[in-house]
């Protein structure tokens, strides 16, 4: 079994580096924010292409490089069905939601319930959308601490901090949660979107390093003359034939088809998409950003479904190596960097896993803060006679919601972690609860002739009906596609009843049939609509390209084996660099 390097000063330092860079980033997005429309969708100026990359690695998490790594390990070729399955949901959204969603003209994303169904359907919404984000929150943290507290090697130390002993997997949590919070606070929707820049380039420098670097080194162990050709030769011909066709659950229709369902229902009516495609100048720039997610589903998973498959040699009895975890399999992206990868680059993929994570939660603090501020908050003070508050009392009072959902977050993963934590109990409690939030909407927004009230009987009917199948424990071999197929029917069967009951005359429809207009009409491209000022993000990112390009250089003349030599930060230097120029010389493209 190789020997894995272990993690010191150098890949410390690199982390330290990467969450300083993020909370910079934070404060240079703040200077951006000077109203609540720039706060909560960039005052609708993000270029294309960064609001596309923002997306995709908003859809990354700790789940993709550990509980997705683990899937592909055991299953092979069967996770490329599956992990590039958002292909075809982004595919739709270039088609059809895209446009519908820049049409709707949104502020805060759940504006868009007030505006098809009513405020109290906002409310209500806004109010279960709170813990639910809450536990996803706390589990996303969980999940990610347990993994970088092992990787590092925090897992056995413990830690005092103001009186309090705190295990290493608790204070894992406390810090990265203190950054998750001071810069998603801080930066707002430019904070998310430029930190997903920076975490992008992170990802991708890391994924294209490993895939030729592992294959290389599985053909040198073996293969016919070496190298990475013979590493692919090896693939093929010494894993189990099974492993390299699809199997299991992607070959099952029913899942698949439940599977594919939930990424269209997660990458087109999810609310910090929605966010997305609101935060670009045109309704052409949200089909781009689409197009862009699209591509980028499709060939950025083999990045790495390809090494994790090469690590199944390389690491075959992979549970010596992490007897500490419940599933060492899910260790295997990281093995194969701790083991290829120099001192530097290794606290590079760190970084990576933790900057996924980051993105994703980001994402839920930002759309959150808006509809709580927006669409509650605003209304509610008119509704006790107050005043309407200012436009920096709003985004001020959207960084304490901000602030208090995120507080909330790491402490119920505080709490998490005393019950020994509940990763099936994630799975199996997003599956129950997410397409009931998200079908309303989908059906909402396709079909706009049903009364005020159907959005909130579709979310309770596929409350009702996943917690009923889930009480009486039917199918139980199939509780994924049970809990979404059963959630589809019903609120789709509840919300074709309700049309029976729309009336066009009811003063309630007024607002859903000026939104049905507004979803009609195209919005018009004008001369000066896109800020040319809003170019120079590229550059801010480009700059922190060079940075860390310097920095490896720099670790090129830090010891190294014959496994993992130092050139190879010296090559990922070089990527930076050109990403880096590539970024800067877009800043000073002309916008027409």
């Amino acid at each position: 079994m190789p020997e894995l390097s272990t993690v010191n000063v150098i890949d410390y330092a690199m982390i330290l580096l990467y969450f300083a860079i993020i909370i910079w980033v934070g404060i240079y997005a703040a200077r951006k924010n000077t109203s609540t429309d720039d706060f909560f969708k960039a005052g609708g100026q993000v270029p294309w292409f960064m609001a596309g990359v923002s997306n995709w690695v908003s859809g990354f998490s700790a789940f993709m490089f550990v509980a997705a790594a683990g899937y592909t390990y055991k299953n092979g070729t069967s996770a490329a069905l599956l992990f590039t399955s958002a292909f075809w949901a982004y595919l739709l959204g270039y088609k059809y939601f895209a446009p519908m969603w820049r049409r709707a003209r949104l502020q805060a994303p759940l504006e868009f319930m007030t505006r098809r169904f009513s405020a109290s359907t906002t409310y209500f919404f806004t109010v279960c959308s709170i813990p639910i984000q809450v536990v996803g929150l706390a589990q996303g943290l969980y999940i990610l601490a347990i993994f970088v507290s092992a990787a590092v090697g925090l897992d056995i130390e413990t830690f005092n901090v103001f009186g309090l002993t705190l295990s290493g997997l608790q204070m894992t949590m406390l810090v990265v949660g203190i950054v998750m919070i001071v810069y998603s606070v801080i930066g707002g929707l430019w904070g998310a979107v430029l930190s997903d820049a920076v975490q992008g380039v992170v990802i991708l420098v890391v994924s294209i390093l490993i895939l030729p670097i592992s294959l290389h080194y599985l053909g040198s162990g073996g293969g016919e003359g070496g190298g990475m050709f013979a590493g692919f030769h090896r693939l093929i011909a010494d894993l189990p034939s099974e492993y390299l066709w699809p199997h299991g659950d992607p070959t099952n229709p029913l899942f698949l088809g439940s599977y594919i369902f939930s990424m269209i229902l997660g990458y087109n009516v999810a609310w910090h998409l929605v966010q997305r495609y609101n935060s670009v100048p045109t309704e052409r720039d949200a089909k781009k950003m689409a197009l862009l997610c699209a591509f980028l589903s499709l060939f950025g998973p083999l990045l790495w479904i390809l090494p994790v498959m090469a690590s199944k040699l390389i690491f075959p009895e992979i549970s010596l190596l992490w007897p500490n975890l419940e599933a060492p399999e899910e260790a295997s992206f990281v093995s194969l960097a701790m083991l290829l990868l120099p001192h530097g680059m290794i606290g590079f993929v760190v970084a990576a896993i933790l900057s996924a994570t980051l993105g994703h939660a980001n994402d839920a603090f930002n759309w959150l803060s808006a509809a709580m501020t927006k669409d509650v908050y605003v209304p509610m003070r008119k509704k006790f006679g107050l005043s309407e508050p200012s436009d920096h009392h709003q985004m001020r009072s959207a960084q304490v919601f901000m602030l208090i959902v995120g507080v909330m977050g790491v402490g119920f993963a505080f709490f998490i972690a005393k019950l020994g934590g509940a990763f099936e109990f994630n799975l199996k409690y997003f599956s129950m609860v997410m397409p009931s939030m998200l079908m309303p909407v989908m059906l909402g927004i396709i079909y706009r002739k049903t009364p005020w009230w159907s959005g909130m009987a579709c979310l309770i009917a596929g409350v009702v009906t996943t917690f009923t199948l889930f009480g009486l424990d039917l199918f139980p071999n199939d509780v994924y596609p049970r809990n979404v197929i059963g959630t589809a029917i019903s609120t789709t069967l509840v919300f074709v009843i309700s049309a029976f009951f729309y009336r066009a005359d009811d003063p309630r429809s007024a607002e859903a049939i000026k939104l049905d207009r507004d979803l009609r009409t195209p919005v018009e491209e004008e001369p000066g609509q896109t800020d040319p000022a809003a170019m120079q993000v590229y550059g801010m990112v480009g700059n922190v390209c060079f940075v860390l390009a310097v920095v490896l250089v720099g670790c090129t003349l830090l010891p190294a084996t014959d496994v993992a030599p130092a050139s190879i930060n010296a090559i990922g230097a070089v990527i930076l660099v050109i990403l880096g120029w590539a970024l800067r010389r877009l800043a000073k493209v002309k916008v027409v």
